[in-house]
């Protein structure tokens, strides 16, 4: 596939999932404030949008921010869990603009896909699940292969490297989509082109040092192929 901005022939694709194809970011962010209010914590509404693609490190630092015991964090997470959970099964979870026009042209292509995301095994089968998509993808990897396979959470590189490896392909064939600063960083770090699709925060000047290129959805996307 060629893509307007990119010389290399693009054969494979690599998506992250929470707040790239689907809406879960926004899902996670309004469970949160839920979560809080439930509490009676106080938390700024826009604090959670800091844990919006953050790193193992950055979450634990807000965690021991605004809650006194592991207990209460925990009680905290699980409910917050719990809401998104349940407002997938209420069908609240959609997919995010030109996802499904996208993965249905680059299935038509014949494209190598897959998905590289920090989230939970079993939350990552529910939401593909949930949004019809799971037959697009040729394989995905989750938080599980990241605890099997001993390997570092994103930004560090080494789940798209892991990605890559699967997907038998150069690297130069490659193009991952990823909606954080984490995300982003995590595919420079592997060697990868990035195109960034911002959901819940701007795109930051690094960001665009380290995207190939930034696009408001994947509508915007498509007209350049």
């Amino acid at each position: 596939m060629q893509v307007k901005g990119i010389n290399d022939d693009i054969q494979g694709i690599i998506f992250d999932m929470d707040g790239l194809l689907v809406n879960s970011e926004e899902l996670y962010w309004k469970a949160n404030i839920q979560a809080a209010e439930e509490e009676k914590l106080g938390t700024p509404r826009d604090a959670y949008l800091k844990l919006t693609g953050a790193t193992v490190k950055e979450m634990q630092d807000f965690y021991h921010k605004y809650f006194k015991t592991d207990a209460d964090r925990d009680r905290f997470i699980k409910r917050t869990d719990d809401l998104v959970w349940q407002w997938t099964d209420e069908g609240k979870l959609k997919l995010r603009p030109g996802v499904q026009e996208a993965l249905d042209e680059f299935k038509n292509r014949g494209l190598k896909m897959a998905i590289a995301s920090s989230n939970y095994e079993d939350v990552l089968q529910h939401f593909l699940w949930a949004t019809g998509i799971r037959n697009y993808f040729d394989f995905h990897l989750s938080y599980l292969d990241v605890q099997k396979g001993h390997i570092k959470a994103k930004p560090a590189p080494d789940i798209y490297l892991a990605a890559t490896k699967k997907m038998n392909l150069a690297k130069e064939n490659i193009l991952v989509f990823e909606d954080s600063s984490t995300g982003v960083q995590a595919a420079k770090n592997a060697g990868l082109k990035c195109v960034m699709v911002p959901d819940l925060m701007a795109p930051t000047d690094q960001d665009k040092q380290n995207a190939i290129m930034i696009c408001q959805n994947f509508f915007d996307f498509l007209k350049k192929i």
